[in-house]
């Protein structure tokens, strides 16, 4: 069975408008622990590829993780 993803809610879309021109327009900043999100999903060294911490590897090894963490900054 496959899953609906959730219609967005109309406060939603006007946030997403509003980052999208921003970053048409900008530079924009967020700030945020990404490196604390990228470790609360568990990499395992593998993941790292024997470069234990290098979170940007995750990048090319485990874009799911690191996609996943920019979702939850969206959200």
């Amino acid at each position: 069975m496959a899953s609906v993803p959730p219609t967005p809610s109309a406060d939603s879309r006007a946030r997403v408008s509003a980052l999208r021109d921003a970053l048409s327009s900008r530079v924009v900043v967020a700030d945020g622990a990404m490196g604390t999100m990228l470790q609360a999903q568990d990499p395992t060294l593998e993941d790292f590829e024997n470069l234990e911490g290098c979170n940007e590897i995750l990048n090319l090894t485990r874009p799911d993780i690191v996609r996943s963490v920019h979702e939850a900054y969206f959200a």
